[in-house]
């Protein structure tokens, strides 16, 4: 689970250098930021864990001052209609809002429906799934250069993400699927998590009655992939940390915490 402060909007300002605080969508229990979690840290940008499916949970007011938003899976949770995510139509609508302004957003599995369908997209209904692929890059400038030409994706999701005409696919899986996509300048799309660990697949499976089928020998997949899906998140997170610009220009920082304590739905 997150290792960063509840408060840290409120804490951003706090120090001679302010840090870039990113919001974060769970939908789950299970699964959160995982290895990412690492690769921000490390580069001084904070998080902070919005839980609307939590007693008293919320979702991030739109005057939130975030540096970026990323929205996570839902694991049985989807967006085409079978089982849709309770909060959908207001993070569909906060997601909107943050392209409008220009605000990164990076949206994972199910976070990437949401960005898909508030850009003008869609989603279409597929069963729930936990599969390992290999994704090819289609695009050599992706991600400033640093996506691999092939990397492993874990995908556990219901639904799939349709990006809209105008957005560029930047990699395909092996069905010819979009893997990631990208979306104006600073948006994107992934279909598997990036920073999957084993933990937050087996904490998926035990949280809901619903399980992907063959999830236990798809589970081996995932644990032999480990150690790659590791080391290609270093270049992934290299190239989505400098396309999103998350280490320049705080907004959190700027405020003051008291105002920050208001702004949240």
């Amino acid at each position: 689970m997150s290792k960063c402060s509840p408060d840290a909007f409120a804490t951003a300002g706090r120090s001679d250098t302010p840090m870039n605080v990113v919001a974060v969508i769970q939908h789950t229990s299970g699964e959160y930021l995982g290895l990412m979690e690492d690769h921000l840290e490390g580069r001084r940008i904070s998080f902070q864990y919005f839980r609307p499916f939590a007693g008293g949970g919320k979702l991030p007011a739109a005057d939130l001052p975030a540096d970026a938003l990323i929205l996570l899976g839902g694991g049985p949770w989807g967006s085409a209609g079978t089982r849709d995510l309770p909060t959908l139509a207001e993070e569909i609508e906060l997601t909107r809002a943050r392209l409008e302004e220009s605000t990164p957003v990076i949206g994972i599995g199910l976070g990437a429906q949401i960005l898909a369908i508030a850009a003008g997209g869609s989603s279409v209904t597929t069963d729930l799934v936990l599969e390992s692929v290999i994704a090819t890059r289609t695009d050599v400038g992706a991600l400033n250069g640093y996506l691999p030409a092939e990397f492993a994706q874990v995908v556990y999701m219901r639904d799939r993400p349709v990006p809209p005409s105008d957005a560029r696919i930047l990699a395909t899986d092996e069905a010819g699927r979009p893997a990631i996509f990208q979306i104006g300048e600073n948006a994107y799309g992934f279909a598997g998590h990036p920073g999957i660990k084993l933990g937050m697949v087996e904490d998926l499976i035990m949280e809901f009655e619903e399980v992907p089928e063959a999830a236990v020998s798809r589970l081996d997949d995932l644990r032999a992939l480990q150690a790659r899906i590791e080391d290609e998140l270093v270049p992934i997170m290299t190239g989505l940390i400098q396309c999103t610009s998350l280490m320049s220009s705080p907004k959190a920082g700027q405020l003051a915490a008291e105002e920050l304590d208001k702004q949240v739905i």
